[in-house]
């Protein structure tokens, strides 16, 4: 069973602030935290559901119907959902011992920042995993694997409310834990952060450093669209974005062969050379006659 509250995820972001002060000034620290503060301010438990989307999208439309604003940062936590699907409509295995939550944000960001938050999922996703000593990378755009078998997958949709017309955007993140059986089709390519650790982890401690970990990432968005508006020295112009900086730390795309697709398992397009990351989180990647083409949609699979 899996119990959690706004307070205990809180505990952790203020544990964490030392750990943040390896890469700023703790006033800097601070103001990310500040900005990152709604999400997780309000976490709703579920035991079983269809999709935590379709949970979160009934949630927005309840609340404009009751002429509410809807607070941003809100979480939808299942312990298992019975109608999970990644992209084009896969099947995603969600049984007890995982993480299936979705976050959903008022989104108020321009459109320069907002295309970075899929990265930034990736990113707190990656943290997550790594923090309980999983040793996880990240494969573009934001799938999280450990050894090549997928642990973590993202699904970003958005949504404009039926009243205000105001947009959404609903983070969906699966993350297997202690789940380590899967269905034949996907038993060679998916694996749970248990296969890598000695005992079962406590879920609600994991869904605890998850919601912590996009606290900060999504507050770091935030800081760096501050930051490039006001022209201040931390997310000026020709300086790398924090978030496509640390989403680099922790990708191990750059420099591999890879198969290219808007679709690539039911239409694969091209090979390519990864080589590079684009200021939009787009990847660069490099075709056998030496072009570089870059795309900011589709997925990839490793060649090598």
């Amino acid at each position: 069973m899996i119990s959690l509250s706004a307070s205990r995820v809180q505990q952790i972001v203020t544990a964490e602030h030392g750990l943040r002060t390896q890469t700023f000034p703790l006033d800097i620290v601070r103001k990310i935290y500040r900005f990152g503060a709604p999400v997780g301010h309000s976490i709703e438990m579920h035991g079983e559901a269809p999709r935590c989307m379709d949970l979160a999208r009934q949630d927005i439309i309840n609340s404009e119907q009751r002429n509410n604003s809807f607070h941003s940062g809100k979480v939808h936590i299942a312990e298992r959902l019975t109608g999970g699907k990644g992209r084009f409509k896969r099947r995603w295995h969600a049984p007890e011992g995982g993480i299936w939550l979705v976050l959903v944000l008022v989104n108020t960001m321009l459109n320069k920042y907002a295309r970075l938050l899929p990265l930034a999922a990736g990113v707190a996703c990656c943290e997550s995993v790594r923090h309980f000593g999983v040793p996880a990378h990240i494969k573009w755009v934001n799938d999280v694997h450990v050894e090549g078998k997928k642990i973590a997958g993202i699904l970003m949709e958005t949504m404009l409310g039926p009243t205000t017309k105001e947009e959404y955007v609903l983070m969906g993140i699966g993350l297997n834990v202690n789940n380590t059986i899967f269905p034949e089709e996907i038993a060679r390519s998916a694996a749970g952060m248990r296969e890598y650790l000695p005992e079962n982890l406590q879920l609600s401690q994991v869904a605890a450093v998850l919601i912590a970990k996009l606290a900060w990432n999504f507050g770091l968005l935030c800081y760096q669209e501050q930051t490039e508006m006001s022209e201040m020295p931390c997310g000026g112009r020709g300086v790398m974005s924090p978030v496509i900086q640390a989403w680099t730390s922790m990708s191990d795309t750059i420099g591999r062969r890879v198969r290219y697709g808007f679709n690539v398992v039911s239409e694969p397009q091209y090979l390519a050379d990864a080589v590079g990351l684009a200021d939009s989180g787009a990847l660069i990647m490099r075709l056998p006659d030496g072009r570089e083409i870059i795309e900011a949609g589709g997925e990839i699979v490793y060649l090598d």
